[in-house]
């Protein structure tokens, strides 16, 4: 089963090369932190408060790639968390085919946050990650 969720903090501290943000169920109480890099909390920082670089980063160009290919991100999933290590999928929509796409868990929500895609999470990582 998959639930709602979102993103509900960013903890950015610039002395350390391990970040963390925190997915939350959109209906629900339940959530944990994912600890990302700095590349990737500065991406997500960025576009959260509107700043927009004047040349495309990654996940800006991944997004116009996507979008020049005529496909749409449908959501993202947080699928998965093994030996503490959370894993995510990118679902595309291209000519009414559903395609999935393996991705870090930072990467994909950098690029939802990007393309305002909505984020899912698995049931059992839920359960999961709040042992």
């Amino acid at each position: 089963m998959e639930i709602e969720a979102e993103l509900s903090r960013i903890i950015i501290n610039e002395a350390s090369d391990q970040q963390v943000i925190f997915i939350k169920e959109k209906n629900g109480d339940r959530n944990f932190p994912i600890v990302i890099g700095i590349v990737e909390i500065f991406a997500i920082d960025r576009r959260l408060k509107g700043i927009k670089p004047p040349r495309p980063m990654t996940h800006d160009l991944l997004a116009q790639i996507i979008e020049g290919l005529n496909a749409k991100i449908e959501k993202i999933l947080i699928n998965d968390l093994r030996h503490h290590t959370f894993f995510a999928k990118i679902l595309l929509r291209k000519d009414g085919e559903l395609v999935e796409i393996d991705s870090r868990p930072s990467d994909a929500i950098a690029l939802c946050v990007a393309t305002d895609a909505p984020i899912f999470v698995s049931d059992h990582v839920f359960d999961k990650a709040s042992q």
